[in-house]
Formats: structure tokens, sequence, C-alpha cells
């Protein structure tokens, strides 16, 4: 084709759906997790509410389109195959971005993302210009090119929101429970009432500001609600509060049911407004730049950009289309019902298992906050202290074990206020015409509401506050990474042109389907994992089944490792260790979780099979010994073959093999035994043992009489010593679970 740049524009509209699947993906955390965690609506009315929010949203987003067009940089500084090289480069790492956080579960800032491409992208393409210029520019001249202030207000922005969206939300949350407390069913109609009209008023204001910025209606009808901001919402206050006074005692209606819902709508409203831009922007603004340089005639590399800075609408039908795509994402995207996940684990009520690990940072501010907590509890007296204390009981819930996985992560009060001080706070922001990040405030509002909630307590504190650092700190390496890659890859288009681009699209393509592969082969082990905080009713037949699945995965995969480290010491193959090493520590990992879930395991037993609790507790003790030894004995080899020792010899390899052809057999016993619940057959098992134990101890023997003759390397015989001694353990190990469980097993069959 002669024209490459008609090409660009194919792959730009390609990119721009993928991107709009990524970016909701991402974004769908912000306006679906009060909803979703508060369990106030059915999961399908709320995809249908956040459906027409995103619908409505998308709409009117036609004036938010012109940040691409120039809201970074100065188009009329740059020719069109600059702008294109630009726009591309933007769009290429906003995807793999944005589909590299979605994959490990992290919501992050697709404002941010694209605000910091668009800018490393023109700073690449600029830099190009000053020092290709020969005029004698130098980089001091870079502003001219770069809308910097913008940037800089993009940076205030992310602390500001960061800041304020955490601390308004947790003081709006603590004056909250004090009013309602935890038992709400209980207080005063009015007091919902007047909640009610509060949150309903400040909701609809929002969704107004938000719904008018972009539309042709915005200049007609702004004037008149700036100049009666009090008289309005002062109105509103009251209606609403009325209105909710009489569904309330008239219909039998919950009214925090309804906040929640029209709060899910404007959040949603709100993202596809603001948002939008985040996805479509880039290809919209290209197309434009290419109908401007078609008309022109001139050369694309002559063809100024100034008419980018005129302000033209959004083609109405681009912006239905994009709504489109982005309501099928919300129902169908896993991807976001991880970023899901992430968010409501980190904000819910309960104990349970937590997916960030506790670093330095939040032990010190969780050391911090009980410092601060107790300097309050000495200056307040003790009455004050029983009252607030007595606003936060929770009550105990009369619910039957195999129903508790219903209860929600947190309750309507925490849902609604987390979408009224959002809604709040984002027209604020776009009041003040300040460019808040929805994800950042949602996020921060949801965290700061679970900390003045108490739900961050003694035994979770330190793994919340883990995650909430590990989010923000991905917030920040988003703005990095993103300016210096769009900035990389901009260059690389810059010096490879179209070919470039063919090799960055299918890139773009294979990396995409790797992560998606990845997250679904993730998704399906955590599925197949049985973590033991779940809380359907145990019986002493569930802990039979529980345990039994355990030991017969344990088996399969002891023999799977045990046999890849002897092959991969005799061939001495590094790589292959460093793999198997991995594996292991995945199993220690699984067997580590298990153990932690112990007191939700515990807890689960109905009363007559309590006393299983110790034999479960001894199955897991033993399954953990059994994996701390094959730990070792990988390790060991590892460290060997990484540190470039010799190998070991014929004679050790081959009695090595002979060991491992005997265990692999055992341990195939062992798996079927458990698989079919055949317990009959452990008997016949912990008598073919010796045999085994046998075979260990005339290896030792052997090499003992090797070192004594012609044996020559000490590192060899530490390491061979290391094998056959763990070896020992590891059997000594399986045979304690083994005996456990015929002991177990025959005391069942006698009662």
């Amino acid at each position: 084709m002669q024209d490459p740049y008609i090409l660009m524009l194919v792959a730009l509209t390609i990119l721009a759906i993928i991107d709009l699947v990524v970016g909701v993906s991402n974004d769908a955390v912000n306006f679906l997790n009060s909803a979703i965690g508060s369990k106030a609506i059915s999961v399908r009315k709320i995809l249908i509410i956040a459906s027409l929010g995103v619908f409505v949203g998308s709409v009117t987003s036609s004036g938010m389109m012109e940040v691409a067009r120039k809201g970074i940089f100065v188009p009329s500084e740059f020719y069109f195959n600059e702008i294109m090289y630009i726009f591309m480069a933007v769009m290429v790492t906003d995807i793999l971005l944005l589909d590299v956080f979605n994959s490990l579960g992290m919501p992050t800032s697709t404002t941010v993302s694209i605000v910091f491409e668009l800018l490393g992208a023109a700073v690449a393409m600029a830099l190009v210009k000053i020092y290709a210029s020969g005029n004698g520019e130098t980089i001091s001249d870079l502003g001219r090119y770069i809308n910097s202030d913008k940037a800089l207000l993009i940076i205030f922005g992310i602390l500001l929101s960061v800041v304020v969206a955490f601390s308004i939300g947790a003081i709006v949350q603590f004056f909250s429970r004090l009013i309602y407390s935890f038992n709400f069913e209980q207080r005063p109609n009015y007091i919902s009432a007047l909640f009610g009209g509060f949150a309903i008023t400040a909701i609809t204001y929002f969704i107004v500001i938000k719904g008018l910025k972009g539309t042709p209606f915005k200049n007609d009808i702004g004037g008149v609600i700036e100049g009666n901001l009090v008289w309005i919402i002062s109105v509103g206050f009251v209606f609403w509060a009325v209105i909710s006074q009489l569904l309330i005692t008239v219909f039998k209606v919950n009214v925090l049911k309804l906040i929640i819902g029209i709060g899910t709508f404007s959040l949603a409203l709100a993202f596809a407004g603001n948002d939008l831009v985040n996805f479509i922007g880039v290809p919209i603004a290209a197309w434009d730049s290419y109908a401007a340089w078609q008309l022109s005639g001139q050369e694309a590399t002559q063809f100024s950009m100034a008419v980018l800075d005129k302000k033209v609408p959004a083609n109405f039908i681009y912006l239905l289309l994009a709504g489109a795509v982005m309501v099928v994402t919300i129902w169908t995207s896993k991807k976001a019902k991880t970023v899901i996940e992430t968010g409501v684990n980190l904000s819910r009520q309960g104990e349970g298992h937590e997916k960030f690990q506790p670093n330095s940072t939040s032990r010190i501010a969780v050391r911090a906050a009980m410092g601060i907590n107790a300097g309050f509890r000495y200056l307040l007296p003790k009455k004050t202290l029983l009252a607030i204390d007595s606003k936060f009981q929770k009550p105990v819930v009369k619910l039957s074990k195999d129903k508790a996985y219903e209860m929600p992560a947190f309750d309507m009060i925490r849902a609604s206020v987390n979408l009224i001080v959002a809604g709040i706070l984002i027209s604020i922001g776009t009041s003040l015409k300040l460019p808040l990040s929805t994800t950042y405030v949602t996020f921060m509002v949801a965290m700061g509401t679970s900390l003045a909630d108490r739900a961050w307590g003694r035994e979770s504190a330190v793994y919340r506050v883990a995650g909430v650092v590990n989010v923000i700190g991905g917030w920040f390496m988003t703005a990095i990474v993103a300016f210096v890659a769009a900035a990389i890859v901009a260059y690389l288009i810059y010096l490879g042109g179209i070919t470039m681009v063919a090799i960055l699209l299918l890139l773009v393509f294979g990396l995409i389907a790797r992560n998606s592969i990845r997250h679904s082969k993730k998704a399906k082990e955590i599925k197949k994992q049985h973590h033991i905080e779940r809380a359907e009713l145990i019986t002493i037949n569930g802990v039979i089944e529980e345990s039994s699945d355990h030991i017969a995965e344990v088996a399969q995969r002891i023999n799977k490792l045990y046999t890849n480290v002897v092959n991969d010491l005799a061939n001495h193959d590094l790589n292959k260790l460093r793999k198997t090493e991995k594996h292991v520590g995945k199993l220690n990992d699984e067997i580590d979780n298990l153990k932690d879930g112990v007191f939700y395991f515990i807890k689960s037993l109905d009363e007559t099979s309590v006393q299983a609790s110790r034999f479960y507790l001894l199955v897991l003790g033993y399954l953990q010994d059994v994996a701390q030894s094959i730990s070792y004995i990988s390790r060991a080899s590892y460290k060997h073959v990484n540190n470039n020792h010799k190998n070991l010899k014929k004679g050790q390899l081959k009695d090595l093999k002979g060991i491992d052809n005997q265990l692999t057999e055992l341990l195939l016993e062992v798996s079927l035994i458990f698989e079919n619940r055949t317990f009959e057959g452990l008997d016949a098992i912990l008598i073919k043992k010796q045999a085994l134990l046998n075979a260990v101890s005339a290896s030792i023997e052997k090499q003992v009489a090797r070192i004594r003759s012609e044996e020559t390397s000490p590192k060899n015989t530490t390491l061979y010593f290391s094998v056959l001694l763990e070896t020992k353990d590891l059997l000594g190990g399986l045979m304690n679970l083994l005996q456990t469980y015929e002991e177990f097993h025959l005391t069942r069959k006698e009662e």
C-alpha cells in the first residue's frame, strides 16, 4: 500500500478496541467495588446499573478528548508523521502497561498512564527534532514543544488525591459509624431519611456536574447552577430527605440500597465521561490528523499539526461504539474480577486469606498507628472511649455455617460512604479543574473508610497496609514506566517506520496472549487450591476428603520434584534445577497457606467432628516436614551446580537413580490409595518402606567406602550425604503421615 499512515490508522483502531478492554478491566474496580463488596444488590443488577452509567458517561466525554489532542504537547510544533509516531507509541505502551497491571490484579490509573505516555513520546520526538534541527536549539528549548504545566498539575493531583481522599474517607466513615453504629437497622427512620437526603443530593449534584461537562448544554445551564449553588443544594437536600422518609415509612424501601444503586451509576458515569479519552482519545486525534493532512496535499514531513489546536467535537457514533465495548467488557472480563477482588479484599471487614505480604513500611506504619491510638486513649476520658467503642461493636449474626459465605465484605453504611465521598471529591476536583484520577480517589476513600471502620485489626493491619503501599507504589511506577517506555517506543518507530510498527504490534498481541494464558492458568490453580478459610460445614468425612486430596497431590508432586532433581543433577543442568527450585518453593507456600488456614478450618468443624482437628493438624505438620525435606534437597543441588562444583560420580548417580525408582513406585502407590480412598492398602506401604530405607543406608555405606579409597571431592561428598540424609527424613515424615492416617482410619472403622 502506498500510504503507510492508513495502515497506522487501522492499527490504532484495533489498538483502541484492545485498550478499551484492558482499560475497563482495570477501572471497573472504581465503580463496582462498593456495591459488590456490600452485596446490597445482586451482581446482575449492579452490572445493569453500571452499564447504564457507562453509556451515559461515554456520550458526555466529547470535551475530554481535547487532552489527547493538545493537553500535553504543543501540536503546532510537530509535523504529521511525527504526530503519528507519538500516537502509535502511546497506544502500544498503554495496552502493554495496563495488561500487566490487570494480570497482577493491581488497580492503576489509566489517566496517569495516558498522560505520561503522551508526555514521554512527545519528549522523545521533541528531542529528536531539537538535535536534528541544526538551528542551535538545545534541551532548554524543550518547553516550546511540551505543556510542562499540565504534567506538573497531574503530579500535584496524584499527591493531593491520595492524601485527601484517604483522610476525608476515614473522617466521614468514623462519624457515620458513630451516628449509625453497626446495628443500623435499629436506628430511628429519620436518621436514615436525613442520611438519604444528604447522600442522594451529593450524588445527583455529582451526576449533573460530571454529566454537563463536555456537552453542548454546559454553557446554557452551567451558569444557572453555579450562580445558585447553595440554594439548589439546600432545596435538593430537603426534597430528597422527604422522599427518603416516604420510601422508608410508606413503601418499606431500604434507602441505603437506593444510595448504593445511584452511587454506582454516578461513578460509572464519571469513569466513562472522564476516562474514555484514555482509550479512544489518541486514535480519534489520529483520524482527525490524517483527514487534515489528506486535505492539505502536503508531504507528511512538512504538514504542521496546528489543526489539532482547534476544538472538534468527537463523533457521536464513535462514543456510542466505545461505550458498547466497555459495557461488554464489564460483563465478561475475568481480569476485571481479579482487580475488583484486590480492592474488596483490602477493605473487607472480616479476617481471611491475605493477598499481600508484610514489608518494612507496613510494619512501621502499623506501629506508628498503634502509638497514636494509645496517645488518644490516654488523652480522652474513659466514658468517651466506652461510648465510642460501643458504636463499633459488631453484632453477632446468627447464620448457619453453610450460609456464612454469603456474608458481605462490609456493610451498606460503608458502601454508601465510599460512593458519596468519592463522588463529592471528584465533583469538587472537576469544578476546580484538578485532574483527579477516579482510580486514586475511589481506592483511597475505600481504604480510609476501612481504617476508620476498624476493618484493619491487629491480625490483618500489617497485610492490608502492605497491600495499600504496593498499590500506591504501582501508581507512581505507572507514571515512570509509562514515560520511559513511550519515549523508547516513539524513538524506535521514528527509526524503523512502518516496519517497526508491525514488529511492535506482533509484540503487543503476543504479550497479551501470553498474559491471558498465564492469568487463566493462575485462576485455575487458585480455584484448585483448597484454601481453608472457607465457611461451609465440615464433618469427619469432610476432613478425610480434604486431607486425602492434599496427600494425593503432595505425593505426586514430591515424586516429580525428586525425579527432576536427580535427573538434573546427572545432567548438571542449572536452568532445570532453577525451575525445580521455584516449583518446590510454590509447594511449600501452598502448605504454609493450609497451616495459616487452620483457625478457619477448626471453626468450620461441626460439633461431632472437633476431635478430627488434632488429626488434621498432624497431617499438615507431616506434609510440611516432607515438603521441607524436598526443599532442602533441591536447594543443595541447585547451590552445588550453581557454584560449578564437580559432577557427581557415576556410582553416586546410579545409587540415587535406584533410590528414585523405588521412591517413585512407593509415592505412586500412596497417591492411588488416597485418590481412591482405599486405605486398607496403607499397611502394605508401611511394610515396603524398610526396603527403601535399607537402600538409602547402603548408599551411605558405599559413599563412606569411596571416601576411604577413591573419593577426592569434599563438595560432592557433602551434597551426596545431604541428599541421602534428607531422603531418609522425607521417608520418615511420609511414613509418620501414613501411620497417623492408618490409625485414624482404623479408629473410624471401630466407631
